[in-house]
């Protein structure tokens, strides 16, 4: 199943943007300009108490100077890790074009006027759905996963504004790192990373 990668590009540090966040918006414009799936989906990597880890994947709903934002149950697994265990990972796979952005960095919620800000955009059932499922908890079949819909109907209704659970909003992954891969011939990759220091930002390369 080896799959050699060819010379689709080349990552050089007279190319990188001068901060990580102008050269993120720039290979994400890319990947999405390139017809890719779903652009914004990134491997979201969390670990308990006991530093036992996991990983799914979610959507990327916003990004800043302060980070990478995306929107979750805080009583799930990856809510109930990243706030006893505040550190996460993230991976953006744009295969299709040869490329990675890999993040590590702490964890913090976003202030509640922002998680209300992006929960008034979600479309009505991704509203009633927030209040209807107990994330990660075990069910004993859909049933119920139809159930905790239909009460939050019966809640609502079908017009009018929807508040987000009080259990439910945004995750920033604060970056310490910020890692641009792309793939090269012969696995000789090109790997430059933004490291922050006390003093800014540095600029490293990584050997393949």
């Amino acid at each position: 199943m080896r799959h050699d990668y060819t010379e689709r590009g080349a990552l050089l540090e007279a190319d990188l943007a001068a901060d990580w966040t102008s050269q993120f918006a720039r290979w994400f414009a890319e990947a999405s300009a390139a017809g890719l799936p779903e652009p914004n989906a990134m491997i979201v990597a969390t670990a308990d108490a006991e530093a036992r880890p996991s990983a799914r994947t979610v959507l990327l709903k916003g990004y800043d100077e302060r980070g990478f934002v995306f929107f979750t149950n805080y009583t799930s697994r990856k809510g109930t890790e990243a706030l006893a265990n505040p550190a996460a990972s993230l991976v953006f796979p744009w295969f299709a074009v040869q490329r990675q952005v890999l993040v590590a960095g702490a964890v913090e919620q976003v202030d509640r006027a922002e998680t209300e800000e992006y929960f008034a955009t979600r479309p009505r059932g991704s509203q009633l759905g927030a209040w209807a499922s107990p994330q990660s908890r075990v069910l004993p079949d859909r049933a119920a996963v139809e159930a905790g819909l239909a009460a939050a109907v019966e809640r609502f209704g079908t017009e009018g504004p929807v508040p987000p659970p009080p259990h439910w909003g945004g995750l920033r992954v604060i970056p310490e790192t910020v890692e641009f891969w792309q793939g090269r011939g012969n696995r000789l990759h090109d790997r430059l990373r933004f490291r922050r220091t006390a003093t800014g930002w540095v600029v490293e390369r990584l050997a393949p």
